[in-house]
């Protein structure tokens, strides 16, 4: 089985098979095998290669990772779990918006509520993505089943959609700028993710109950914790399903 966390990581990079294989100073087809046929390198080419990429060595190849390492760092991974959404310090959220250098990335329905809390986070947005850190904000599309079944299980009728809507109004002025990038899906979330560099907050979603009612998880990213990339893949999985905004009628 091809090795695709590898591949992707030297796409990321922009790093080519001989490029790599050059700095290990192996042969390009060794490279080349352990990405089409899986092959583990051995463990000094392994820690090699995961720094000259820039990605842990367990998140390429997760297997060579012991079970008890895995476990221990999937726990470290866990900063603080919030009862309710709304549990969680309003200054958490600034401070990691803040805090963000490379990339700031969001899937939920309406997350209305971060505007609501922080009528400074438009600015803050628009200069981060100018400092070349990357704005990807994934919304519902307020047309599809999923957003019009959210608000039927929660008992908000069309409040959802009407909420959607009013992010987007939120978001109008920087919707068209550099290095921000927003999305409509139509998929049903039984999550909120929020990513921050490598911190992640998890909202996570009960039938019938509001979001800000359910429970929250922060979450760092642990070198060997498989928690983290758990949510951070399921971000992309759905990005990946969602439609750029400048495609889509209003």
């Amino acid at each position: 089985m091809a090795n695709e966390r590898l591949r992707t990581a030297l796409g990321v990079s922009a790093m080519t098979v001989d490029e790599l294989a050059a700095k290990l100073q192996v042969d390009p087809k060794t490279v080349e095998r352990w990405i089409s046929t899986g092959r583990t390198p051995h463990a000094r080419h392994r820690r090699a290669a995961a720094l000259c990429l820039g990605q842990d060595e367990g998140w390429i190849w997760p297997d060579v990772v012991p079970a008890h390492r895995v476990a221990e760092a999937t726990r470290a991974e866990l900063l603080s779990l919030y009862p309710h959404r709304s549990d969680a310090p309003a200054q958490l959220w600034w401070s990691l918006f803040e805090g963000a250098q490379d990339q700031i990335a969001y899937v939920a329905y309406a997350a209305l509520f971060l505007f609501e809390s922080h009528p400074d986070l438009v600015a803050l947005l628009a200069a981060k993505a100018s400092a070349g850190c990357q704005v990807r904000l994934a919304l519902g599309d307020a047309t599809s089943d999923a957003v019009h079944q959210r608000g039927e299980d929660e008992r908000f009728g069309e409040g959802i959609e009407s909420r959607v809507n009013l992010a987007l109004k939120h978001i109008e002025p920087i919707r068209q700028g550099a290095g921000v990038e927003v999305r409509l899906h139509g998929t049903t979330l039984y999550n909120s993710i929020y990513r921050f560099d490598d911190q992640l907050l998890v909202n996570t979603h009960l039938w019938g109950v509001n979001a800000y009612e359910a429970p929250l998880l922060h979450l760092r990213r642990v070198e060997g914790g498989k928690l983290f990339d758990l949510y951070a893949d399921n971000l992309e999985q759905i990005w990946s399903t969602a439609i750029p905004l400048t495609e889509v009628t209003i």
